[in-house]
């Protein structure tokens, strides 16, 4: 599996309207709401939300990567979103985020949400692809990013 096949664009907001990370989580969540991979959407937010608790997911570089794992999906599921306005994040580095993955694992698909995570940071900590996230205009832009940039990746 490789992120941009978790990539729809019905799960790709090219300008986020929230800019607090609370506001920002949910607008992401909100997505998924009647998507038959998702069980129960509050157990997925709780679940995002108390791993949020633990420590922030705003790794830095202006990219957080907020996630969990449920039994509440049938199986792995994400979105993405980035916004031109800073997001208050409580970052690591303490600066504001622009681009968000979240990334929702199934309980018992541990080892690949795991490597799903380790390629997003991969994607994410180089600075000509980020800038490329930025200037994209549409969800089917971000998209086509995504997939042009994993053809250096193998499968999950």
């Amino acid at each position: 599996m490789k992120v941009s096949d978790l990539l729809k664009t019905k799960v790709v907001i090219s300008e986020l309207n929230s800019t607090r990370k609370n506001d920002a989580l949910n607008e992401l969540l909100d997505l998924f709401r009647d998507d038959p991979r998702v069980l129960d959407l509050e157990k997925v937010r709780t679940a995002v939300m108390d791993r949020e608790q633990i420590m922030s997911t705003g790794v830095g570089k202006g990219f957080a990567i907020p996630h969990g794992k449920t039994s509440a999906v049938t199986e792995i599921i994400g979105a993405f979103g980035k916004s031109a306005k800073s997001i208050d994040y409580d970052s690591l580095d303490g600066k504001p985020v622009n681009l968000i993955f979240l990334l929702v694992g199934k309980d018992t698909l541990v080892s690949s949400h795991i490597k799903l995570l380790s390629r997003i940071s991969r994607l994410m900590n180089k600075d000509d692809f980020r800038d490329r996230l930025t200037n994209a205009n549409s969800p089917e832009e971000i998209i086509n990013l995504f997939v042009e940039e994993e053809r250096h990746f193998g499968d999950v």
